[in-house]
C-alpha cells in the first residue's frame, strides 16, 4: 500500500512516516510544498532507519506528485492549511483514495490550549466539505504525541480514534494504524463524531504543559 504523508516534514508528519517506515513494509512518500524539502526530510528519514539496520526507501515529492496514485493521503498539516491542501491535490484524489486528517483546531491563551473547531464542526467535517465527492475521508491520529511518535526508541503503548462516514475506510485506517507497534486504534463512529474525538487533543497538551513529567501523555482507553 502507498501512504502519502503531506506535509510530512513537520511533526505529526515525521513520526508517523518513521512508524509505518519502520513497523511495516507500506510504500511511504513524503510529500511538501517545496518538493526540495521533502527530498531531503526523506534523505533523513532513511538516514534514521539505516542507523537501526533498516533498508527502507522513502520518497519525497511535492505534494501532488506524492498524493498521486496514494491509497492513503494523510493531512499531516496544521488545521488552518488543511482546506488549501486538499484542493491542491484534489485533481488527483478518485474513489479509490482515503483521506485522512489528523488536525485539529485549537487556540491558545495564557491559561492554555483551547479547541477551536472551524464552523462546519470538526477539521474532519471540513476536510470531507472541501475534498471531491467521491473520495472517503477519515479523521485519525489526533492525540498522539509528535515527539513520542517520531522517537523510535520509545515504546508505545497508546490509544486513538478514528471516524468517518465510509465504515470501510474506517477500517482500512484502523488496521494501518494499528500495524504500529503499541498503538491501538479504536473505532468513534461517524464524522459527526469529529468533534468530540479532536477536542481530546487541547486537553492532551494542557496536561503535558502543566506537569513536568508528562511531556509525552498520551491517551489510554480501558
Amino acid at each position: 500500500m502507498r501512504i502519502a504523508l503531506l506535509g510530512g516534514t513537520g511533526d505529526i508528519g515525521e513520526g508517523l512516516a518513521l512508524r509505518w517506515a519502520y513497523d511495516t513494509d507500506h510504500d511511504v512518500v513524503v510529500g511538501s510544498r517545496d518538493p526540495e524539502k521533502a527530498r531531503a526530510k526523506a534523505d533523513e528519514y532513511e538516514t534514521e532507519l539505516d542507523s537501526r539496520g533498516l533498508d527502507r526507501t522513502v520518497n519525497g515529492f511535492d505534494n501532488e506528485m506524492a498524493a498521486d496514485r496514494a491509497d492513503v493521503v494523510v493531512l499531516a498539516v496544521p488545521a488552518y492549511h488543511v482546506g488549501d491542501v486538499v484542493e491542491s491535490v484534489s485533481d488527483v484524489l478518485d474513489e479509490d483514495t482515503i483521506l485522512v486528517s489528523p488536525a485539529v483546531g485549537m487556540s491558545r491563551d495564557e491559561d492554555g490550549m483551547h479547541y477551536n473547531p472551524p464552523g462546519v464542526g470538526s477539521v474532519t467535517e471540513l476536510v470531507q466539505q472541501r475534498a471531491p465527492a467521491d473520495v472517503r475521508v477519515v479523521g485519525a491520529f489526533h492525540n498522539l504525541a509528535a515527539d513520542r511518535l517520531a522517537n523510535l526508541d520509545v515504546e508505545f503503548d497508546l490509544d486513538t480514534l478514528v471516524v468517518g462516514d465510509d465504515e470501510d475506510a474506517r477500517e482500512l485506517v484502523a488496521s494501518l494504524g494499528g500495524e504500529i507497534d503499541g498503538l491501538r486504534v479504536l473505532d468513534a463512529g461517524a464524522a459527526a463524531n469529529a468533534a468530540e474525538a479532536e477536542s481530546v487533543t487541547p486537553l492532551v497538551i494542557n496536561i503535558a504543559m502543566n506537569n513536568a513529567d508528562m511531556h509525552d501523555v498520551g491517551v489510554r482507553y480501558l
